[in-house]
């Protein structure tokens, strides 16, 4: 069985393959059936490393070229320009080198993947809430650029991740995002619980992204939390107390 994906065809282009991965076509079992790509979970590494042998073959890279780094929520990105030892801790990569895929992993937080076909340069970053205001897509445009690229010129595709419909929180949480956002008002919704709200990561994603001048935004708009039979979610397991999550892989790569 083949690893299975999704595209966009805003990234489509005789240089680049992308996949966004779903959790189909692995070999994880349980709660990790069963492409998960997740390193840092509990899932059998062998099996892990199976389903990261498949995602690299959909994508014509070796799997060593398959390269996601170590997420910690920050604003750091990494220029990559040969398959590494160890993972480095960052949040976002970019390459002009063919043949290496970047990649990140998500189950609820954003993953983008981004590209400037004329300069041939690719990116990719994973944005949770934190990272989104702690400023790692517009970390990521700038190694972009310094590499070549022109942000007029970059598409921008985030993949599945949590939807406003899903993503209910606490008043702790608006306080501390309204510390840091300006414009934060704009993307909460009231709650059927007093003193909630509903947060939109995609729309606070995308704002970041157009405020900082990308010149292309896409969103597959597919809610991770709601939709079970593709996606993983670390909020829905969290709701059902179990142990752990698989993790989405969402890739790129220049052929």
């Amino acid at each position: 069985m083949s690893a299975a994906f999704l595209t966009h065809e805003a990234l489509s282009s005789p240089i680049i393959r992308h996949a966004f991965f779903t959790r189909q076509g692995g070999v994880s079992q349980g709660v990790y059936a069963s492409l998960n790509g997740g390193t840092g979970s509990r899932d059998a590494p062998a099996d892990v490393d199976e389903n990261r042998r498949r995602m690299a073959s959909a994508l014509h890279v070796e799997p060593s070229h398959l390269l996601v780094p170590y997420q910690i929520h920050s604003a750091d990105v990494v220029v990559v320009d040969a398959p590494w030892h160890e993972r480095p801790q960052a949040d976002g990569l970019v390459t002009t080198v063919p043949g290496l895929a970047l990649g990140v992993t998500g189950a609820d937080c954003g993953m983008i993947l981004f590209a400037d076909v004329k300069a041939g340069v690719i990116g990719a970053c994973h944005a949770g809430w934190k990272g989104a205001v702690a400023g790692i897509l517009e970390a990521t445009l700038d190694v972009m650029e310094a590499q070549g690229a022109d942000r007029a010129r970059i598409h921008a595709v985030l993949g599945p991740a949590i939807g406003a419909a899903s993503y209910e929180v606490g008043p702790e949480f608006v306080a501390r995002f309204q510390e840091a956002e300006a414009q934060a008002g704009h993307f909460f919704a009231p709650s059927q619980r007093a003193g909630h709200a509903m947060f939109d990561l995609p729309a606070f994603i995308a704002m970041r992204l157009q405020r900082a001048g990308v010149g292309r935004f896409d969103d597959l708009a597919l809610d991770t939390y709601a939709d079970e039979t593709r996606f993983f979610s670390y909020r829905r397991t969290t709701h059902r107390s179990e142990p752990d999550y698989g993790r989405l892989v969402s890739a790129i790569a220049l052929v």
